[in-house]
C-alpha cells in the first residue's frame, strides 16, 4: 500500500499552498445531479415521543435517541436497548408539545472526557442546559454527575427552543432559545439585547466554570448586550444544524400564523445577525413597531406558507456516503403536514428545490408523520424522528446498494469531512504530518496517488458543491 500511495515533494511549501487555494477558487466545477431514488426504512420503534437522534463523535455502532419525557435510549445493533442511557424524567417537566428533554450534544472529545450536554425544561418549566458524564459502562450515564451550565427563566410554557450543537470549526457550544412563548412575542424579547430569549447562544464550555464567553462573540465585552448572544430575532429555533463539511449553519425557525422559514449563516461569519422576528415573519411584516429599516435584518433563504404546513423542522445538509449525488443537499420538513423538502444553497442562491414526501414514504403499511427532528449518524447518514408513532426512520437509496465502508475524504478518521481533513492531507503530502490511517479515504479522485489533485478535489467538493468524492472501494 505504501508503494501505491507515494508522496509528492515540493520545496516552496507555503507559497505553493497559497497558489493551490487561488487556483481552486478560480476553477472549481459543479457536478450534475444523478437523482438517486430515495426511500426510508424503519430502524427503531416502540419509543415514547422521540424528539432527537444523534451519534457520539466517531461512534459508528450506536445512535442515541432522546425521548421527550426525560430519557435517552441507545439504538445498538438494530435494537433499542431496554435500559436508558440516561433517565432524568424525575427532574424534567414534559407537558404539552414544547416542554421536556429537548436536546443532546456530545462533547467533541467525548471519547476521552465522557461529557455530554442536554437541554430540558425543569419541574418549574424553566430551561436548563446541563452537563453529564458517562459512567464506567459506556451504555450508561452517571445520572449523579449533572453540572448545570445555564439556567433561563421561561415566562410561558411554549417556544423553548431546545437545540444544542458544537460548532465543527470552533468547538463552542451553540444553544437555541425561543422568544419566551405566548404568541406574537408580547415582551419583544427576540429583539431585546438584555435577555437570552429569542436567540442562539455561543459559549465555551471548556474555558470557564461553568462556561466562558468566547472573545470573538459579537457582543463579548459589551456593557449593553449579553455576551452569550450569537444571533437574535428568532421566534422558536427548534432545530438548527451545522454542515459538518463546511460549518455553515442552517436554522429552522417556527413561524407565528402564516410563514415558516429556514435561515442561514455562513461558516466563519462574525455573528450578531438579526433574523427579524417579531418585526418580520419570514419575509413579511408582522409587527414593525419600533423596528429598524429592513436592511438591518437577515431574511430567510427560503420560506413556505401555512398552506403547506404549520411548524418547520430544520434538518441537515447530507454528507453521508450512501447517496453521493445528494452531498451538500439540505433536508427539512414540516411537523404538521409531514412534507419533506430539499435544496442546495451556495450562500447566494437556492437551487434544486424539491418536495420529497412521497419519495421518502417507507411503504409496507408504514408512514412517516409527526416529523419533529432529523438526525445524523457518525458517517453523516440522515434519520427522521416520528413523534406520533414513536419511530425512527433512516433515509436510504431505493433499489441502489449503498457503497460505504470508510468515509471518503475523512483523512484524519474523525468521522467528518471538513477543513480539518484538507489541512491533514496538506500536512501529510507537503509537510511532516502523519499519514492517513486509511489511505483509501484520502485518495478522493481514485487515482492511486495522494497529491495536489486530491487536495483540489476536496476543496471543490466541500466549498463549491463540486463533484462527489470518489475513493477506491
Amino acid at each position: 500500500m505504501a508503494e501505491k500511495f507515494h508522496r509528492a515533494h515540493i520545496a516552496a511549501k507555503a507559497g505553493f499552498l497559497m497558489f493551490v487555494l487561488v487556483i481552486l477558487l478560480a476553477t472549481c466545477l459543479s457536478a450534475a445531479p444523478k437523482a438517486t431514488p430515495l426511500t426510508t426504512i424503519r430502524v427503531a420503534d416502540g419509543l415514547t415521543r422521540p424528539v432527537f437522534i444523534c451519534a457520539a463523535p466517531g461512534d459508528s455502532d450506536r445512535l442515541f435517541i432522546v425521548e421527550q419525557d426525560g430519557r435517552i435510549k441507545i439504538l445498538k445493533g438494530g435494537t433499542v436497548l431496554p435500559r436508558p442511557f440516561l433517565d432524568v424524567s424525575a427532574i424534567v417537566r414534559s407537558i404539552g408539545n414544547e416542554q421536556g428533554l429537548l436536546g443532546l450534544a456530545f462533547h467533541p472529545q467525548y471519547s476521552s472526557n465522557g461529557y455530554f450536554y442536554v437541554n430540558y425544561t425543569d419541574n418549574n418549566g424553566d430551561t436548563r442546559v446541563s452537563r453529564f458524564r458517562v459512567s464506567s459502562d459506556p451504555d450508561s450515564a452517571d445520572v449523579s454527575s449533572e453540572l448545570n451550565i445555564l439556567f433561563v427563566d421561561q415566562p410561558f410554557s411554549n417556544h423553548n427552543g431546545g437545540m444544542l450543537a458544537f460548532g465543527p470549526n470552533d468547538g463552542y457550544l451553540y444553544i437555541s432559545l425561543g422568544d419566551g412563548g405566548s404568541g406574537g412575542d408580547p415582551g419583544d424579547r427576540a429583539q431585546s439585547d438584555n435577555t437570552l430569549l429569542g436567540k442562539i447562544l455561543r459559549i465555551d464550555v471548556d474555558g470557564g466554570n461553568p462556561y466562558a464567553i468566547p472573545p470573538d462573540n459579537p457582543f463579548s465585552g459589551s456593557p449593553s448586550v449579553l455576551g452569550e448572544i450569537w444571533a437574535k430575532g428568532l421566534r422558536n429555533p427548534w432545530r438548527f444544524s451545522f454542515d459538518r463539511a463546511t460549518g455553515d449553519m442552517y436554522i429552522g425557525d417556527v413561524g407565528q400564523g402564516d410563514w415558516e422559514e429556514i435561515d442561514y449563516e455562513p461558516a466563519f461569519g462574525p455573528g450578531g445577525v438579526n433574523y427579524g422576528w417579531r418585526c418580520y415573519e419570514g419575509n413579511h411584516e408582522y409587527n414593525t413597531t419600533d423596528c429598524s429599516e429592513p436592511s438591518a435584518y437577515q431574511f430567510p433563504v427560503t420560506e413556505y406558507s401555512h398552506s403547506l404546513g404549520c411548524s418547520v423542522t430544520g434538518g441537515y445538509v447530507y454528507r453521508g456516503c450512501a447517496i453521493p449525488d445528494l452531498q451538500g443537499t439540505y433536508f427539512f420538513a414540516d411537523y404538521c403536514s409531514g412534507n419533506i423538502w430539499t435544496f442546495r444553497y451556495d450562500g447566494i442562491t437556492v437551487t434544486e428545490y424539491a418536495e420529497r414526501s412521497a419519495e421518502l414514504a417507507p411503504g409496507g403499511g408504514l408512514d412517516v408523520g409527526g416529523i419533529v427532528s432529523f438526525g445524523e449518524d457518525a458517517h453523516g447518514e440522515l434519520y427522521i424522528c416520528d413523534l406520533f408513532d414513536g419511530e425512527v426512520f433512516k433515509i436510504v437509496p431505493d433499489g441502489v446498494a449503498p457503497v460505504c465502508g470508510f468515509l471518503c475524504g475523512d483523512t484524519n478518521s474523525d468521522g467528518n469531512v471538513n477543513l480539518l481533513d484538507i489541512l491533514f492531507l496538506i500536512d501529510d503530502i507537503y509537510g511532516q504530518g502523519p499519514s492517513p490511517a486509511i489511505p483509501e479515504a484520502a485518495d478522493v479522485n481514485n487515482s492511486g496517488d495522494l497529491n495536489l489533485l486530491d487536495i483540489l478535489a476536496m476543496i471543490s467538493f466541500i466549498y463549491d458543491n463540486g463533484p462527489a468524492l470518489d475513493c477506491p472501494q
